[in-house]
């Protein structure tokens, strides 16, 4: 496992409280890998490699970015009417929940692909109190 910090905003659609509003969080990701061999030092992956490969998706895609959801046409307005701006479009309300299972199940088998390590779970840290767990079936 690997844990990466990092700052983003969203706003969460259809939210009955404060979280629907356009806000931030100090994220904290932790991606646990497995795999089928040990290379001949005794890894699955190196943790160096795990962070490289982590970090630098993380870091053009969600760091000081906004995730919002595609469909939240004014969201993404608001935040396109300030310059400059960074967006991630998500394909579901940004939710912990679905960040986590965004990151596990599109972004580590195109980051992991040619490693031999596999991710099966992410937990994402909304704040030190919250997280959202994701596993593979």
């Amino acid at each position: 496992m690997r844990r990466f910090s990092f700052c983003a905003g969203h706003r969460l659609v259809g939210h009955e409280g404060k979280c629907q509003n356009l806000h931030g969080h100090n994220y904290v990701l932790e991606v646990y890998v497995t795999g089928a061999e040990q290379d001949a030092v005794g890894r699955i992956l190196d943790f160096k490699q795990l962070k490289t490969r982590c970090k630098d998706w993380i870091d053009e895609n969600w760091d000081h970015t906004f995730v919002l959801w595609e469909k939240d046409q004014n969201g993404l307005d608001a935040i396109r009417s300030s310059e400059p701006h960074r967006i991630y479009e998500l394909d579901s309300n940004p939710t912990a929940e679905n960040m986590a299972k965004h990151f596990l199940e599109q972004i580590c088998p195109k980051i992991l692909g040619d490693s031999g390590a596999t991710a099966y779970k992410v937990r994402l840290w909304e704040s030190e109190e919250t997280y959202a767990e994701v596993e593979l079936d």
